[in-house]
């Protein structure tokens, strides 16, 4: 491990860079990372790293999950529940099924089974990506909540459908009220320990004397706690997650404190910048154990990766066609039911079934298949498997992840009037927030106002909001002098602090913070 360390460095610094380069550029650094890794692993000398499933599904698929979840609006998944709720559960469900009838049919030696296994691998698509190419383009907002929402729950439903078919290759068989009574538990059980664990949780915080970083710590610990719950009462812990950490973003004000909530922000931000760093590019530096398996099994290499186009393609048209049936659906639904857009025309299905790349979750997946079954037999098809998903990873990422951008600025979707302007929303919040304040200083504090200048000039500033009807965005001229001033104001804190000893530099250090928040509400405004 101690002589391998240096190598693990530069590939985190190899990361930041690459990351970068993606933001240059305007690429989805997934893309890069994943080439990235597949250049580096040819390099000689490279030590082969080997990924440990077990690694991904604990140390990394939690705290994503749960950041994921606790950045989501609970307001608009429930919109937008139908469609998010067909793409995460039915559609995952209808392509594990193609990818098993055409794995049957064209790929020698696989039974249903075993292609039931492999549709249920490579079904969900990889939130991470889509959100890092949707940063670059700006699209509806109703795009982003469904395939934000979608991506919360498809990989439990990927991950099920992966535990099932695990048994029917392993005893042959498949019991339907067996499966549906475990299928029943494992999703009532997630959802239900992820919001059990998450009520513990907020009692914690609430109950115990913490501080700032006993609640960040909380906050790290929280998504573990449900998984591992969820998976030890056999139960699902990615859906034990999302529902946890849902349950507690729609509750962090009554528990965290605003400071807690500005230092968990920070945390959460950079640990989940780097995780996802890391698994992208493991993904490429694996692809050496991936062929070292093909090659000890005799399976040519050009036909292996035959079949991982074969499936590839079987995805890509499976949910493009998926996207104009969930259209087609939702405008024969109009008709008896209310639904969140009774046309939603023939771009936005379009856009939503080219955002299909795959990601970690899916060669986790793979490379959690046992190389042996308990009674010492090879478990068929395991390398076969686990290059196809590779191919599947790769293709879709390069493809579709660089294309994507161009599609998007191409079909140019129109606005569909989901929600208020920016502009408008913004400047109707700051009034009715001005009104507010204002209402409840002269109605509780009408003495201490006519006492106190500091009161006296707030009040006023309400009152020019609400007379004006709006808050004028400041020129950038004027931005860039505030900038300047606040820079100078820095400057003469830290010349203050280390000229003047008696000075507590802890007291430095909270005008330094609120200089920083003055010029974050600049980027804001």
């Amino acid at each position: 491990m101690l002589e391998h360390f240096p190598f693990y460095l530069a590939i985190i610094v190899l990361i930041v860079l690459l990351i970068m380069l993606g933001n240059r550029i305007k690429v989805a650094y997934p893309v890069l990372l994943v080439l990235a890794g597949l250049a580096v692993s040819f390099i000689p000398g490279i030590p082969v790293l080997k990924i440990d499933p077990e690694l991904i599904f604990i140390i990394f698929l939690p705290p994503l999950l749960y950041e994921a979840a606790w950045a989501n609006s609970w307001k608009e998944l429930w919109h937008w529940r139908r469609i998010i709720g067909s793409f995460a559960f039915v559609v995952v469900f209808l392509t594990a099924i193609s990818v098993a009838l055409v794995a049957n049919a064209f790929i020698p030696g696989f039974s249903l089974a075993l292609g039931f296994l492999l549709g249920g691998i490579v079904s969900p698509p990889d939130a991470v990506s889509a959100s890092a190419i949707l940063k670059f383009v700006k699209v509806p907002k109703r795009m982003a909540s469904i395939l934000e929402g979608e991506s919360l729950l498809n990989d439990a439903s990927s991950l099920i459908i992966m535990r099932f078919a695990m048994v029917a290759v392993a005893t042959g068989q498949f019991i339907l009220y067996k499966a549906a009574f475990t299928f029943v538990w494992m999703v009532v059980g997630g959802v239900a320990i992820g919001l059990l664990i998450g009520f513990i949780f907020i009692k914690a915080h609430k109950l115990l004397p913490t501080d700032v970083n006993m609640d960040v710590i909380l906050t790290l610990v929280t998504p573990y706690a449900m998984y591992i719950g969820a998976e030890a009462a056999h139960a699902s812990g990615v859906l034990a997650v999302v529902s946890g950490g849902l349950f507690l973003s729609y509750h962090r004000h009554r528990f965290l404190s605003g400071t807690s909530r500005l230092r968990t922000e920070t945390v959460w931000q950079s640990l989940v910048f780097l995780l996802n760093g890391l698994v992208f590019i493991l993904i490429g530096l694996d692809l050496p154990e991936i062929t070292a398996g093909l090659k000890a099994e005799g399976i040519s290499f050009y036909q292996a990766t035959g079949y991982g186009l074969l499936i590839t393609a079987t995805l890509i048209v499976g949910r493009l066609l998926a996207g104009y049936g969930a259209a087609i659906t939702t405008v024969v639904a109009g008709r008896f039911i209310t639904v969140a857009d009774r046309n939603p025309g023939f771009k936005a299905p379009l856009l939503l079934g080219w955002t299909g790349m795959r990601g970690v979750v899916s060669l986790a997946a793979a490379l959690s298949i046992p190389i042996a079954f308990n009674n010492g037999v090879l478990f068929p098809q395991r390398n076969l498997i686990l290059y196809i998903t590779f191919i599947v990873i790769l293709v879709t990422l390069v493809l579709q992840g660089l294309t994507l951008p161009l599609l998007i600025k191409k079909v140019k979707l129109p606005d569909f009037h989901d929600h208020l302007p920016e502009d408008e929303t913004e400047t109707m919040i700051r009034e009715e927030l001005a009104r507010t304040s204002l209402t409840y200083l002269q109605q509780n504090h009408p003495a201490d106002m006519e006492q106190n200048l500091h009161l006296q000039q707030q009040a006023l500033q309400w009152q020019n909001q609400l007379q004006f009807n709006k808050t004028v965005a400041l020129p950038e001229n004027v931005k860039s002098i505030y900038k300047k001033i606040l820079e100078e104001q820095r400057n003469f804190l830290l010349n203050k602090n280390k000229t003047e000893e008696q000075i507590d530099e802890e007291i430095v250090r909270k005008f330094l913070h609120h200089i920083d928040l003055e010029e974050e509400k600049l980027k804001l405004d």
